[in-house]
């Protein structure tokens, strides 16, 4: 028996759709039927809407990747046989979850013998909690190696994951490169041992080290709706002056806020903060234009960009020595190019960008700004609150300034270097940041 007519579309199990064309009323009598039998097979053999539902990752945790400088780096003594404990703080929570590691600054292959995922008994601990341990896998393996300037995610764990919660990722290696990928301002304690003690319910004895290692971001498997914040910037996102352990840098307080604030959909915060990051030329990391694919376009369900960055351009120019003045509009103006390539590349991607206005730092003793200095920065500012630029505007400098020394920041929000906010400043920056911002379409 033939049939005339021809599906003029490529199937789709999930869809289960199909556009006949050119067919008679007779043979569509037949052809529908069959067809549908023939659909309904596939179905129940494929599991079509089980096998097929896609899950909805969002990013809960995320730290900037860099090349941990000489002073940040590993010892030569812990490169040997060494398990690494280390503790972080998701936003929000999910069914699952699943881990993304980094060599992304190796030059040669990085191998993990196993790799481990825990609830943390508190972030200030290397202790676990009892029965919530588990062993991740990548493509089925404990085993891993990482190519050389390549991420990895794991296989899906399946856990009960609360909103802002604490997590130790465990890792073991047999050895570790010279150079390390990872994060150097973590405000977080990680715990250092040999030997393998990657399920150990503690680890006695294990050097305490303030910086993370190779580990990237965590995602969670998150209902319809859900999305994520990435909140782009130096070591004042990074949170420079904040609590050790404490989890009080602004991003950590805006996540709070929105995770207790009874929001319809979850909003994740993922903080791209990098110490000493500048957005023209690298520093400590790469330059927020080199790293804003990886930071803020991969982040998974990334729906808005936060930016604050700029201060370290306009303090560094004239660091070491005067400079002229076409080298001052010269700086501002690319450093306002770098904001529109910016927005114009998150645009693309449907993110919406935030900006944020650079916050006052004159009596700082690291750029010592001068009155030349303190123009630069009120022109950027001027550019960011302008209307056509960005989306929607939080002016950070409003907040944290003193009324009476507008150049200064307010001595209750100073942590004393008068260029990175204390952990009230941080609050109060988060404070400031309306959660209908988050509702932009």
């Amino acid at each position: 028996m033939s049939y005339e007519g021809s599906c003029s579309a490529s199937y789709d199990p999930r869809l289960a759709v199909c556009d006949y064309n050119s067919a008679s009323m007779s043979t569509n009598r037949i052809a529908i039927p069959f067809t549908a039998t023939l659909l309904f097979f596939f179905c129940v053999t494929l599991g079509v809407g089980e096998s097929y539902a896609q899950t909805i990752w969002v990013g809960s945790w995320a730290a900037s990747q860099q090349l941990a400088e000489p002073r940040n780096s590993l010892s030569a003594d812990d490169l040997r046989d060494v398990t690494l404990r280390q503790v972080i703080h998701l936003s929000i929570g999910g069914r699952q979850l699943r881990v993304h590691l980094s060599n992304r600054f190796g030059t040669a292959p990085l191998r993990f013998t196993s790799v481990h995922i825990a609830k943390a008994a508190s972030a200030a601990s290397d202790k676990i909690v009892a029965g919530s341990d588990k062993a991740l896998a990548f493509s089925g393996s404990s085993d891993l190696t990482i190519p050389a300037g390549a991420d990895y995610i794991s296989d899906p764990v399946a856990l009960p994951v609360p909103a802002l919660s604490d997590w130790a990722i465990t890792l073991h290696a047999d050895a570790l490169p010279a150079e390390q990928t990872g994060h150097p301002g973590s405000r977080a304690t990680s715990y250092l041992a040999h030997g393998d003690s990657v399920a150990s319910p503690e680890i006695p004895d294990a050097k305490k080290i303030e910086h993370w290692y190779f580990i990237a971001g965590i995602d969670v498997a998150a209902p319809a709706g859900a999305s994520s914040i990435v909140t782009l910037g130096d070591s004042i996102t990074d949170g420079h002056g904040a609590t050790t352990d404490g989890n009080d840098r602004w991003p950590d307080v805006l996540a709070k806020r929105l995770e207790t604030s009874n929001q319809k959909k979850q909003l994740a915060v993922l903080n791209h903060g990098i110490g000493g990051n500048r957005l023209l030329n690298d520093g400590l990391g790469p330059n927020a234009l080199a790293r804003f694919d990886h930071d803020v376009l991969a982040q998974a369900g990334v729906r808005y960009l936060i930016l604050l960055e700029g201060i370290n351009d306009i303090g560094t120019l004239t660091r070491d020595a005067d400079a002229t003045d076409t080298e001052h509009e010269t700086l501002v103006r690319r450093m306002l190019a770098a904001y529109e390539q910016m927005i114009a590349r998150a645009h693309t991607y449907g993110i919406k960008v935030i900006g944020a206005t650079v916050l006052p730092f004159v009596g700082g003793q690291y750029y010592h700004p001068g009155p030349r200095t303190e123009e630069d920065r009120l022109a950027v500012n001027r550019w960011i609150r302008m209307p056509g630029h960005f989306d929607a505007v939080v002016d950070l400098d409003k907040v944290t300034r003193d009324p009476q020394h507008p150049d200064r920041l307010l001595p209750a929000f100073d942590c004393g270097d008068h260029l990175h906010p204390s952990p009230a400043g941080y609050r109060a920056m988060a404070e400031a940041i309306p959660a209908s911002l988050f509702d932009l379409k």
